[in-house]
């Protein structure tokens, strides 16, 4: 990238970051943060189309990508504040500016070695697909996870079980098999240490990320 186009992605994000102020997204929101991303992707963009104006390329760019992320993290943030509202106190609705991951603790899903649901946790998992209905222009990875105690390859084998267990629930309501893809990770993607007890149950999850399409 030239030193010119630099500038002009420069002058359009922080076009595009006067524009989030003036058209009233809330500073610091999920949705200014998916805007200014918007914007300065959109700028560069813009800025290397061909042709002698590219400031006016890059500020035109930038502003579709403001609107377009700022819809997206809009959007995302009235999705996570209603997924909140209607789970259980044990499942996380974690909003990550570009996705919502929804992370649900094995130990409440499954019973030890087990890939069958509780019934205690369809109600969460109908709410989880009425939202990805409500909010049809996503992506869906349903993700298992476990400890490392016990073998590897039977943990990798459990996890992938669990994960279409999950993901079996959601097309059941309704979520259409193009949008959900089911695997398991095992071991492989601890989130806290597997030297204490407590660290091993948050390591035993399965995780729902919904993805938006741009």
């Amino acid at each position: 990238m030239t030193f010119r186009t630099s500038i002009a992605v420069a002058l359009a994000g922080s076009l595009a970051l006067a524009g989030c102020v003036d058209t009233g997204i809330e500073p610091g929101s999920r949705a200014q943060t998916g805007a200014i991303t918007g914007a300065l992707i959109g700028g560069a963009f813009g800025a290397t189309r061909k042709g002698d104006d590219k400031l006016a390329k890059a500020a035109i760019g930038a502003g579709i990508g403001a609107l377009a992320g700022g819809a997206i993290g809009s959007a995302l943030d009235r999705q996570a504040a209603e997924l909140r509202g209607q789970v259980g106190n044990n499942v996380q609705i974690i909003n990550e500016g570009n996705q919502l991951r929804v992370v649900m603790p094995q130990d409440i899903l499954f019973a030890t070695d087990s890939a069958t649901l509780q019934p205690t946790l369809i109600q969460d998992l109908r709410a989880v697909s009425q939202s990805l209905l409500d909010y049809p222009n996503s992506t869906i990875q349903v993700i298992g996870h476990t400890d490392n105690v016990g073998a590897a390859a039977y943990n990798q084998e459990l996890s992938q079980r669990r994960a279409n267990s999950v993901a079996n629930v959601l097309r059941d309501y309704g979520v259409p098999s193009g949008r959900v893809v089911a695997f398991g990770r095992g071991e492989d993607a601890p989130v806290a240490s597997n030297l204490t007890p407590e660290g091993r149950s948050q390591n035993r999850r399965v995780e729902i990320i919904i993805r938006p399409n741009v």
